[in-house]
């Protein structure tokens, strides 16, 4: 039987796919009267649509890719310092980002005394003058130049902005962080637990085991919710098993950081799959990766609804436990077949024309910000044919497939961000 390689291109593939779909959901979230299984769903339903798959595959993925990220930079010499500055550092730009981007959400235009729109405009360019992926042959000086704007710009947001209802106007604060930012503080929380058991399966198995305890609890009937100021207990069982949860968490505190571990649990499943799948490969046993992963992914989906009718449903705007099994199954399911068609049967080269989608990611997320607020600030609307059912869904398609388009012209000019 062919031996599958190292290093899995299946994993590049997964994130083009998904970061398209992102892409496509994102843009189709504006388009009328779609069906109701594409669409997210409501926060009160019991239920989930095709677009609340998106975000928890990423996630996961995230985790499939992280211990090759740390790996390969253990041989290539790094030391434990610049691993773990690494992890810091780009954890750090994530919630930058996401802490940006979720401000959006509550912009006030005319307490800041600038639009909406080119608030947007300049911080995702100051973005890309801070972050992107400079050729080693600019001149340090013009590179820490353009950096030094992205980073003046940032600021200049900073101060001029203004959010809020009026008599309510308040600057930039930390809500929920935004898409980058939950990505931001999962891979730091399951880097940090990578980097300290130095990789062991079993430990990380552990840490899975924990991570998704606490994403249970927290929606189980004792309804655990520790929040960043202290930790809350909102207890709906009896007063004596309360007072016992509580007294036994309080040392917690420090759990704001993870919230109900959804996140985290999501990606640290993306780890413990990489590490079987690692361990398989190292010990010549790459016949059993198909039934391992095959079990694994539908014992996910099974404890997902099976723990559906005891842990609030599922919903992805909840977090809640079934939501997160049953995409992690989801996940490595298509992450399985992946593996046979890319890996296994060398047809990497049929995902070819989505590939920048999954080696330029982040700029793939980023682009989209330039086109939506380019056309607010110049008072562009799609013509209603085209924001509506089938036409619109058609548009969301093309516009996904035209950004990743785009991206892989930018990537030949060594315009992608890169952290």
């Amino acid at each position: 039987m062919q031996q599958l390689p190292k290093r899995l291109l299946s994993i590049d593939v997964l994130r083009a796919i998904t970061m398209l779909l992102m892409i496509f959901v994102n843009d189709a979230s504006g388009v009328r009267h779609i069906p109701e299984w594409i669409d997210h769903a409501k926060g009160f339903e019991d239920r989930m649509g095709f677009a609340d798959t998106i975000f928890p595959a990423f996630l996961f993925i995230v985790g499939l890719s992280l211990p090759f990220a740390i790996n390969n930079r253990i041989k290539k010499g790094d030391t434990a310092k610049q691993v773990l500055f690494y992890i810091l550092v780009r954890s750090a730009a994530l919630l930058i980002m996401g802490f940006f981007h979720v401000n959006l959400e509550e912009f006030n235009q005319e307490a800041a005394m600038i639009s909406r729109a080119i608030w947007a405009l300049v911080i995702t360019t100051a973005f890309f003058l801070i972050w992107l992926d400079y050729p080693e042959t600019m001149a340090k000086g013009k590179r820490y130049t353009l950096q030094i704007l992205g980073i003046t710009m940032l600021v200049a947001m900073a101060v001029v902005y203004k959010g809020g209802e009026d008599g309510d106007v308040h600057g930039m604060e930390p809500s929920w962080w935004g898409i980058l930012g939950l990505i931001g503080w999962s891979y730091l929380v399951c880097a940090l637990i990578y980097f300290g058991v130095k990789g062991k399966l079993n430990s990380l198995i552990v840490a899975w085991i924990v991570l998704a305890a606490i994403n249970i609890i927290a929606h189980s009937v004792f309804k655990i919710k520790i929040t960043r100021d202290e930790s809350i207990v909102n207890v709906a069982g009896d007063d004596v098993t309360g007072t016992f949860i509580g007294n036994a968490i309080i040392f917690l505190k420090p759990l704001w950081i993870i919230h109900d571990a959804s996140t985290m649990t999501l990606t640290m499943g993306g780890v413990v799959i990489s590490g079987i799948y690692a361990k398989l490969v190292n010990q010549s046993k790459t016949q059993r990766i198909w039934a391992t992963l095959a079990i694994i992914g539908i014992l996910f989906l099974a404890a997902g609804f099976a723990i559906r009718p005891y842990t609030e449903g599922i919903s992805k705007i909840r977090s809640t436990p079934a939501w997160v099994l049953i995409c992690s199954g989801i996940t490595t399911l298509a992450f399985l077949i992946l593996i046979y068609v890319v890996d296994f049967k060398g047809k990497a080269n049929a995902f070819k024309w989505i590939k920048p989608a999954g080696t330029s990611t982040l700029t793939c997320y980023l682009i989209p910000y330039f086109q939506v607020f380019i056309l607010e600030l110049l008072n562009v609307r799609y013509p209603s044919f085209f924001n509506n059912g089938f036409p619109g869904l058609l548009r969301s398609l093309a516009t996904a497939f035209l950004i990743v388009l785009l991206v892989g012209l930018m990537e030949k000019k060594r315009l992608r961000l890169k952290i």
